[in-house]
């Protein structure tokens, strides 16, 4: 049984639910702090946190094909 302090209680920090995202988002993500975001993360966070991931990361890459479009010439 946990105790009141315990920190596996606490809810996960944006840090720690960013970490898993990028870990997910790459596949390396351990079992470990798998279980520990099932059993103290809420889904809606992880939700938010991977669709501004994804965004994020699908405006790097058009910015990105741009850049190279016009340093190319074409």
């Amino acid at each position: 049984m946990n105790k009141p302090n315990d920190p596996d209680d606490k809810p996960l920090s944006l840090w720690e639910m960013l970490q898993s995202v990028l870990a997910a988002a790459i596949g390396v993500q351990s079992g470990k702090k798998r279980k520990r975001d099932f059993n103290r993360g809420k889904p809606s966070h992880f939700i938010i946190l991977g669709v501004l991931f994804t965004l994020s990361f699908v405006l790097l890459l058009y910015t990105l094909v741009k850049l190279v479009v016009h340093l190319a010439g074409v």
